[in-house]
């Protein structure tokens, strides 16, 4: 019962907790939607008393207050490792650096004391019986930050599910500095992407490669959901799940019992993933859910790991392809869109697999501002 007491003693509130950020420090926000919108409001309101502190994160789905309390960039300087729509934004308007990365190598960096971090701003569930607080809908490599971090603030917000493990999935409250207490703000869901009838015919076609016990990743947008939304109505049995990203679609299928993960190698019955995005229904199937495991995404994408499951099934999106058989999914020309994440594991990954896969899907054309633009093209960059 101590770590009551400790708990309790480690709250202060988010103006006082952020007085520990110093300028030229290094501050880690929380990734993807455990991004804190409570300590990062606390920080902004500091812009004028700092000078040349970098902030990094991997994917805030929102524009950050302290960004735009700066944007001449003299107080803070922020970076993201992966872009979401919001980064890319900023980035047009050259308030947002991306750094490069490949994403299963992310924990080791900080594993090796490559990356310092002064204070790591993370957003965590309430305890539980035994003290340990739950990192949520990211595993990633929150862990391996907070381990780096000279302080360690968290933002206890009650909406966060307990999205068990897996490894790596909790900290103690002893590992802990101090205690803010949130908002309680419902997670940021993702819109729903509008499926076209190509992207329909796309996963038709997708649909035919997938077997009986197959192990399944899929990636972010239309094409993956209507290829999950496909598998629901299908009549495919045993399918495991190893992915980077769990999303809406898997809730589907696992509902429509497509999905038990008996015929996996490695982690039998479990739905292994590194992070979720998606909406309320995610969210609460993750909750408490013994069926899914978080791990950190050193484990989920290291194709070593990937390649164990037989038959991986990995589904991914493109932006280009060209004539020499290259993949452009990061970038358009000069204009960063996001960054080195799953699909170059997964594809690895599923090609050292026994009866491995890896699809890269794409419509052929697209439409911007009113000209249709091949996707295809003698070389990238030509969008």
């Amino acid at each position: 019962m101590d770590y009551k007491n400790e708990y309790e003693r480690k709250f202060v509130t988010a103006d006082e907790a952020v007085k520990v950020v110093k300028s030229g420090g290094v501050v880690h926000y929380g990734e993807f939607m455990m991004a804190s919108h409570v300590l990062d409001a606390a920080l902004a309101k500091r812009c004028d008393e700092l000078e040349g502190v970098n902030i990094r994160t991997v994917t805030c789905p929102f524009i950050p207050q302290s960004v735009v309390s700066d944007p001449e960039r003299k107080h803070f300087v922020y970076n993201d490792w992966h872009f979401s729509g919001a980064s890319r934004k900023l980035h047009d308007k050259n308030m947002c650096n991306y750094i490069p990365l490949t994403y299963h190598e992310g924990p080791s960096f900080f594993d090796r004391s490559w990356v310092p971090v002064d204070v790591a701003l993370i957003k965590v569930t309430p305890p539980d019986q035994h003290g340990y607080v739950n990192l949520g809908t990211s595993n990633s490599i929150t862990h391996a930050f907070c381990d780096a971090a000279k302080i360690v603030i968290a933002e206890v917000n009650e909406s966060v599910p307990r999205c068990l493990g897996g490894a790596r999935e909790t900290l103690h409250v002893s590992e802990i500095d101090y205690f803010v207490q949130g908002d309680n703000r419902p997670l940021i869901q993702l819109p729903e992407t509008p499926i076209s009838d190509v992207d329909k015919i796309i996963a038709k076609i997708i649909l035919e490669q997938i077997e009986d016990g197959a192990c399944l990743q899929l990636g972010i947008g239309a094409m993956p959901n209507a290829v999950g939304a496909m598998i629901a109505q299908s009549d495919l049995k045993d399918l495991g799940v190893h992915t980077e990203m769990m999303v809406d679609s898997f809730v589907d299928m696992y509902e429509a019992g497509r999905i038990t993960g008996l015929r996996k190698q490695l982690d039998k019955g479990k739905m292994v993933y590194t992070f979720a995005m998606g909406t309320n229904k995610l969210y609460d199937f993750l909750n408490n859910n013994p069926v899914c495991a978080s791990y950190p995404v050193d484990y989920t994408n290291e194709p070593d790991i990937i390649c164990r499951n037989d038959n991986m099934i990995c589904i991914n999106n493109a932006i280009e392809v060209d004539l020499y058989g290259q993949v452009a999914s990061e970038s358009s020309g000069t204009r960063q869109i996001s960054g080195t994440g799953g699909q170059l594991d997964y594809i690895y990954g599923s090609y050292k697999s026994k009866g491995g896969k890896g699809l890269i899907c794409l419509t052929s054309t697209f439409v911007d501002s009113l000209t249709v633009r091949a996707r295809c093209n003698p070389a990238l960059g030509l969008l």
